[in-house]
Order: structure tokens, then C-alpha cells, then sequence
């Protein structure tokens, strides 16, 4: 099957049940489309309903692609002043003498390695997540970090700079002019017409900060950090395997090592690549809370947020709109799908007699509109409603599973709470779950 859902392949609705005996997912081509109202999101959509959502995602990739691109190649706005030697022949700043010399990791290098990296392991890891959803934000979020991140910098570069440690070994200062003197306190400052150099080298020599380098390889390699840690679940509520964290901290020794490079080669200062850093580090953590529900909340940072729906954290119906299988780890309960929040567990458990969750199942509950501040359609007030048409603090319509709390008050049945196409109705409560054993990944 292609990546996205063709239509002529839908099967005849069925209410969202399956055959008996017949597995969710056996047959490719007979899964259900992707539906809003369904509250199952975790679905592959025509690409008709994928470019709705994201055009204008795509437009603005395409129109800040250009603008980056188009500052890159412009010369530096600042007519920068520079000391070269004082007046016995010694060098001023011997930090900006070194020789030009090859870089070790080229831009185009670092570039391809901060985004085709993340985007092999992000693909790899599909292979037991298979979640379109999942890997559409991901892939997503990363080129909003790279993007964004590249045109802050050369934006930075193009009306600030400064000089490169080779700086003065391409501009080749013409020792006839730096004996006429220069500017300023002793005559010692200069301007880059002294400069016999190739132009286009000392256009780049001015532009030295912030690191483009580093800039690329912390917006990939640390924006992949976070997914790997959401998806192994390796903070979380349980004791990973040590190669998960070895597998964790790989992309940010990978960043360091490209940023460290700059240093040995003398093509930055060791501000210009921390500037970088910062900068690549911003977009990366900015970047991924925009396409996922936390950066660092385990409960809720592997669940893919919508342009539809708000994801409630606690304070709407419960499920996580089909992304409760969303990870890649099996341990600790992790990565079944679930009836209850986006994790086997939740500290909003029976918050309002709801789960953590989208805000969806609650539509459909009840039909009549406007009795008793029932608001037909409007999902986050419906949420919240408690003893009116059927909502309950903890009980939904009177179903019940035969659980209390400790007030005696049933708990919430999770196929009352379930999805309009009853997915969830057919999973454990995480509060039912097992021990799941501890050889699995």
C-alpha cells in the first residue's frame, strides 16, 4: 500500500467493528479512512486530506527556503573594522592569523547529516510504531527546526558576523596601506579595502558568527534526541536497558563532534559555535512541542498533536485519539493501545470522570442541544460537564465496569468513553494490564 490511503480501497462501514476473529489491521487494504469524527486520528489519509491540513506548512517551508537561501548568498551588510598589527610589526589579535585550511565537515555535509539522519532513524523506527500521523509530525517538526533555525542564523550572519580565525590570512592586508595608518586610537584600525584577497573568501571570513555548522547539527541531532527519548520511553516510569541510553546520547555526541570540528579546522571561534548551538537548540525543543503534546512529560510527549482536535492533558474524554500505541518500546505497558490517557498509567486518571485524551468520544453521548448548557458540537465544554445529559463524575450514561473508587463511585466504563468507531472497546484497561515480559525492546 502507498503512503497515503486511496479511497477505492474503503471497505463498507461496519460501525467500526471487525469480523469475529478477524484482526485489527490484518488486511491492509481494508482499513478504515482517516475520519475526524471518528476519534481514531492514528489513520492514513488521502493525500487530498494530507495537503489540507499542511499547504500552507509546505508554503512557508518554500518561501523561507528562499529567503534563507537569498541572504546566504548576499554579501556582508556591516563595513566591519579591524585591527591587523601595531606599530613594531606585532599582530594584534593572533586568534584571527590562522591559516586557511579545508574544512573537515563541509556546510552541505553538515546540513545533509542533521536531516537525512534523523529522517532514516524516524522512518526506521515505523517499522513498529506504523503510524502515518507519528511520522508525518516528526518528519515535520524537523524541517521547521532546520529551516527555521538556518534562516535565524543567516540572518545573524548577514547583518552581525565577525571574523573568522583565518581572517587575516585570506584578506592579505597590502603592507603599503597598513604603512599610510588606519583609523581610530594609534591609527591601528583598518577596513577591508586593505584586503588583496579573493573577494568571495573574505565576503565569507566576515561572516564568522553564528556557526552554520553548529547551527544544523543541534536543530537535527538534538530535535532526534527528543523523539528517541519519547518513543523508547527511556525517562519515563520505568528502568530502560543501558544501550537505550547509549542509543539516546548518540545524535547529541554526533552534533558535538561536527561543532567541535569547526574548532580544529580554525573556520570558527568557539563563540560562534555555541551561538550556533543555542540557536539549533531553541528551534529543536520549539519545534518538537509544536508537532508533539510535551517535550519532556513522558506521559504525553510520543503522542502527535492534530490541526483538528486539542489534545486536553487530562481534562477531556478519554483515549489519545488512537496514538496511545504511538512508541516504540514494549516495556512497562508501553506501546498497546490503550483505553485510558496516552500512557499505561495517568496522574489525571478520573479527573472529572474523564482520561487524559483528545477531545473526542464526547459527541455523540448525548444528541440534544442546548438542555441543561449541553452545547451540540462543542467538544471542550461538553468535557467538562458534570451530572448533565449523562455526564457523571465518573459515570458516563450509567455504564460502569465494576470498578469503584474509593469514594464508591463507579469508574468510567472505557467502551462508554471509547472512540465513535469502538477501537478502544476491544484493548485492556491499563489498569488491568499485566506485566509485559522484559526481553521485548
Amino acid at each position: 500500500m502507498g503512503l497515503f490511503t486511496k479511497r477505492n480501497k474503503a471497505p463498507a462501514a461496519t460501525n467500526g467493528e471487525t469480523k469475529r476473529g478477524q484482526r485489527h489491521g490484518s488486511d491492509r487494504t481494508q482499513r478504515p479512512l482517516f475520519d475526524v469524527d471518528s476519534g481514531n486520528f492514528n489513520r492514513r489519509p488521502t493525500f487530498g486530506q494530507w495537503l489540507k491540513f499542511h499547504w500552507i506548512d509546505i508554503l512557508t517551508m518554500v518561501a523561507m527556503g528562499a529567503v534563507g537561501l537569498g541572504v546566504y548568498e548576499a554579501k556582508p551588510a556591516p563595513n566591519r573594522s579591524f585591527p591587523v598589527t601595531f606599530v613594531d610589526g606585532e599582530v594584534v589579535y593572533p586568534q584571527f592569523a590562522y591559516p586557511l585550511r579545508h574544512e573537515i565537515v563541509p556546510i552541505w555535509l553538515a546540513a545533509l547529516l542533521g536531516s537525512l539522519i534523523p529522517i532514516f532513524i524516524i522512518l526506521c523506527m515505523q517499522i513498529r510504531i506504523r503510524s502515518f500521523w507519528d511520522c508525518n509530525n516528526a518528519i515535520l517538526g524537523l524541517l521547521y527546526s532546520l529551516i527555521g533555525a538556518a534562516v535565524f542564523q543567516v540572518f545573524v550572519k548577514w547583518l552581525i558576523g565577525g571574523l573568522r580565525p583565518h581572517f587575516l590570512s585570506v584578506c592579505d592586508p597590502d603592507p603599503a596601506l597598513l604603512q599610510a595608518g588606519g583609523t581610530g586610537y594609534g591609527n591601528i584600525m583598518f577596513q577591508r579595502n586593505i584586503c588583496r584577497g579573493d573577494v568571495n573568501q573574505i565576503n565569507d571570513s566576515l561572516e564568522s558568527m553564528p556557526s552554520g555548522h553548529s547551527t544544523a547539527a543541534w536543530a537535527g541531532f538534538l530535535y532526534l534526541y527528543f523523539y528517541l527519548n519519547a518513543k523508547m520511553k527511556v525517562f519515563s516510569n520505568y528502568h530502560p536497558a543501558f544501550w537505550k541510553l547509549i542509543a539516546l546520547y548518540s545524535p547529541l555526541l554526533g552534533a558535538t563532534l561536527i561543532t567541535g570540528a569547526l574548532t580544529i579546522d580554525e573556520f570558527h571561534n568557539w563563540y560562534d559555535c555555541l551561538a550556533g548551538a543555542i540557536i539549533g537548540s531553541t528551534f529543536a525543543i520549539s519545534s518538537y512541542r509544536m508537532v508533539y503534546a510535551s517535550v519532556w512529560d513522558f506521559r504525553f510527549n510520543h503522542i502527535p498533536l492534530t490541526r483538528h482536535t486539542p489534545f486536553s492533558y487530562g481534562a477531556g474524554p478519554a483515549g489519545a485519539g488512537g496514538f496511545e500505541a504511538a512508541v516504540f518500546t514494549r516495556q512497562a505497558g508501553w506501546g498497546y493501545e490503550e483505553a485510558y490517557g496516552g500512557a499505561p498509567f495517568d496522574a489525571a486518571h478520573n479527573l472529572r470522570g474523564q482520561a487524559t485524551g483528545f477531545n473526542t468520544g464526547a459527541q455523540g453521548l448525548h444528541s440534544h442541544t442546548g438542555h441543561h448548557g449541553h452545547r451540540n458540537g462543542d467538544v471542550e465544554h461538553n468535557a467538562g460537564l458534570n451530572g448533565v445529559n449523562g455526564y457523571d463524575n465518573g459515570h458516563v450514561n450509567g455504564a460502569t465496569n465494576g470498578t469503584t473508587t474509593s469514594g464508591g463511585v463507579p469508574m468510567t466504563s472505557p467502551t462508554a468513553a471509547a472512540g465513535a468507531d469502538g477501537r478502544y472497546g476491544h484493548h485492556r484497561k491499563s489498569l488491568e494490564r499485566k506485566a509485559v515480559p522484559t526481553n521485548q525492546l
